[in-house]
């Protein structure tokens, strides 16, 4: 059993005020893996009060002084790469080559691109020529209240903290309590790359425990938040109280509108893009939507294609997915899909665990078919290896469709017609919109629109959501 309970506050390993012991558990098991601590108000206001003090020296430093540190950091998450696979393995069950590959590997490539970032930022420029006495300043906007989930632990981690360093901020982060291990070893890094104490500081709990005490805290000037729009609500509600900036990274029911001249690998690549991390991604494309002459085929695709997708323990080598996160998890996706089975037509999967694989919290790849926008299944966020097939006829109605949620994340459009795919991608309600199988490219704001969030993580936006915005004139 691997034990952390002590928490990174001012430069040091401290012991919680009050003991509150929280197991860890190894979704390929189903086991106990580490025990942490969850902590009180205490040891909150103590994270926070090292956050502030350090707030004046470190918003002041240069950006050559804060990049140096950043450079060592990245060296060190480099040299870590397999120590954090193996911890989000255990922790979250993505499959180790997986851990290694894309969740620690994300997580790499966003330290580069934020880097890359403050090199060429400018934090003071002038407004104009219309204004030549007229300067604009970009500041820190101060201590922040960093609180991450479980599904891409470093992916969102990192995401928050390198560029609130990069900002000159200070913080606390809360990492999801059910994956904490991840965190801690960053943590870890943090400290090994010398960053001064009071900068970056780390407290675990859960969302009704340090996660409200951080975005009520008046001495918190910004909540940045990934996780559910149920979370994300209350947290805008109680940080409304001190009037502090909430950036939000919420849930998503991302639209696959595959028309009839997409390209024969469409509805494959579909399936497998949904069911990566084991369906446990807020972009994830669950709602596949299929031109009618099409439609029978691309069930008859989705349907072979979740079938041969394997499903095993998180501590294998291979291609499969993993488990899902804990039994909660688990239980709703179970719920989920028993009530599928009531509105819709189950074409591969279904309830229960895959063969062979009765401990843990292993789930069957499941794909429905004949599914309307009003069923429940093509409404919730699942958060599992579940997808929703529906026909349309027509662009217009496509577009109606995908757009009729509370969510826009992330959509997506199939169709070799460019001047149809940019006509759909402008429609489309949502933050982001994928064409024919492509990803973002280096840089590339991540965010939503409507329930799924208000914030943008990533590039120069990520850089500067963490920045406040000053006019000094006459100098």
């Amino acid at each position: 059993m691997i034990e952390k309970r002590k928490f990174y506050i001012d430069g040091q390993w401290r012991t919680p005020v009050q003991a509150h012991d929280f197991q860890v558990t190894d979704p390929s098991t189903g086991e106990a893996c580490a025990v942490i601590s969850l902590g009180s108000q205490a040891d909150t206001d103590q994270a926070v009060a090292a956050a502030k003090r350090s707030f004046d020296s470190w918003g002041r430093t240069g950006k050559a002084e804060r990049l140096a540190l950043l450079e060592r950091l990245a060296g060190i998450y480099e040299a870590r790469a397999d120590d954090m696979a193996a911890a989000i393995a255990m922790e979250m069950g993505a499959p180790i080559d997986m851990a290694r590959n894309a969740q620690w590997g994300s997580g790499a490539w966003h330290i580069s691109n934020i880097l890359d970032e403050l090199r060429q930022f400018t934090f003071e420029r002038p407004l104009g020529s219309q204004a030549p006495n007229d300067r604009i300043v970009y500041e820190p906007i101060g201590v922040c209240g960093l609180i991450t989930p479980w599904n891409w632990p470093m992916n969102q981690v990192i995401l928050k903290v390198i560029p609130a360093l990069a900002a000159g901020c200070t913080m606390v982060l809360k990492p999801s309590e059910v994956a904490p291990l991840s965190a801690l070893l960053f943590a870890e890094m943090i400290d090994e790359a010398g960053f001064p104490a009071g900068v970056f500081n780390l407290v675990n709990g859960d969302g009704a425990g340090v996660g409200s005490q951080l975005s009520g805290h008046p001495d918190i000037d910004m909540i940045s938040f990934t996780g559910s729009t149920r979370a994300g609500m209350a947290i805008s509600q109680n940080a409304a109280r001190n009037i502090k900036r909430v950036s939000l990274e919420l849930g998503g029911k991302g639209a696959n509108i595959i028309f009839a001249d997409a390209d024969e690998k469409a509805v494959r690549r579909g399936v497998q893009h949904c069911f990566n991390n084991t369906g446990q991604s807020c972009n994830a494309p669950t709602r596949m939507l299929v031109e009618r002459s099409l439609y029978e085929e691309a069930v008859r695709i989705a349907a072979e294609t979740a079938n041969r997708i394997q499903v095993d323990s998180a501590h294998k080598h291979g291609r499969h997915i993993g488990p899902v996160v804990s039994q909660q998890q688990y239980d709703k996706i179970q719920g989920l899909i028993n009530k599928g089975m009531q509105e819709a037509r189950l074409v591969a999967g279904g309830p229960g665990h895959p063969e062979g694989l009765e401990q843990g919290y292993f789930v069957r790849p499941t794909v429905f078919a004949d599914v309307n926008n009003d069923m429940t299944i093509a409404r919730e966020e699942i958060f599992g290896p579940v997808l929703s097939i529906m026909p349309f006829d027509t662009e217009e109605e496509a577009i109606r469709i995908a757009n009729d949620t509370v969510y826009g994340l992330t959509n997506y459009v199939q169709t070799q017609d460019m001047d149809k795919a940019n006509r759909v991608a402008r429609r489309l309600r949502s933050g982001m919109v994928q064409v024919n199988g492509s990803s973002q490219g280096v840089g590339a704001p991540f965010g939503g629109y409507k329930q799924s969030g208000n914030g943008r993580e990533g590039g120069i936006w990520g850089l500067e959501d963490f920045l406040e915005v000053k006019c000094i004139s006459g100098v």
